[in-house]
């Protein structure tokens, strides 16, 4: 481990994509069985903010924090949300963060074969879709807030759903794997504004049942939870009083599901 893998981190370009970076948080108690928890920015991309507000839940659980960037502008300057549908435009964004994980775990010589994951809006849009392909990587899964929904329905297309998943991405959905990984909705009770996630045909991200999950946020996030339990998957949905669409605010809730995790108290 290098003098810099200490504390809050530097940007480390990831070696297999260098177009992309990650910054860390690495506790003081370090050993071969600290956890991983990867969390993905929304469309602010404010990676560092998250690794600086979790710092002490780090050192408290001795979890090692993951944050990568995923920057606007490739592979085109207009791109901005790529990243949140895992496979556009040839980039595999879901391959960049194993990439990572992988990177960060064999630097640090910690168990990265299953790792916890939280995403905010945008990163609440990438969590929730790299469930489907990764589920046996997952220890638990945190999505907050996701303006854009894949609902688990195998006759509809990608990203609105997972019929042709397998042709997109080569990987089959497994089901019976996803039952296994504890899943956390969470959205704030306020979070209503509907500027940026309803989409209408000039929206490049735009799919004929783009808005059918619902008119905001929160709908969006009741649609999806309810869809997963009709699967089988076990799904905590937590609306938080007061909160609008303020990522920062929500990481007691977050932070305390992880936690439980942690300590068995939840399967």
């Amino acid at each position: 481990m290098g003098i810099y893998d200490q504390g809050a981190t530097t940007f480390y370009a990831c070696q297999a994509d260098q177009r992309f970076s990650y910054c860390l948080y690495v506790p003081r108690n370090i050993r071969a069985n600290t956890s991983l928890l990867v969390v993905v920015h929304g469309s602010r991309r404010t990676p560092e903010k998250y690794r600086d507000l979790l710092a002490e839940f780090a050192e408290q659980h001795g979890v090692v924090v993951l944050c990568p960037l995923f920057p606007v502008g490739i592979p085109v300057p207009e791109e901005t949300g790529g990243y949140k549908f895992l496979n556009q435009m040839n980039v595999r964004y879901d391959q960049v963060l194993l990439a990572m994980v992988e990177e960060a775990g064999s630097r640090l010589a910690i168990d990265y074969e299953r790792f916890f994951l939280h995403g905010f809006s945008g990163g609440g849009q990438f969590a929730h879709r790299f469930l489907y392909l990764y589920p046996e990587r997952l220890a638990g899964l945190s999505a907050g807030a996701p303006g854009l929904v894949t609902l688990p329905d195998d006759k509809a297309a990608w990203w609105t759903g997972i019929g042709d998943i397998e042709a997109i991405f080569g990987i089959k959905v497994d089901f019976d794997t996803i039952k296994s990984v504890p899943v956390q909705l969470i959205v704030g009770a306020n979070d209503r504004d509907r500027d940026e996630i309803v989409l209408t045909v000039e929206n490049r991200y735009w799919m004929p049942a783009a808005n059918d999950a619902g008119q905001d946020r929160v709908e969006r996030c009741q649609c999806l939870a309810q869809a997963l339990q009709a699967k089988g998957v076990s799904v905590r949905l937590d609306i938080v009083p007061g909160i609008a669409h303020q990522g920062f605010d929500l990481l007691p809730q977050i932070t305390t599901f992880f936690q439980e995790i942690l300590s068995g108290r939840v399967p």
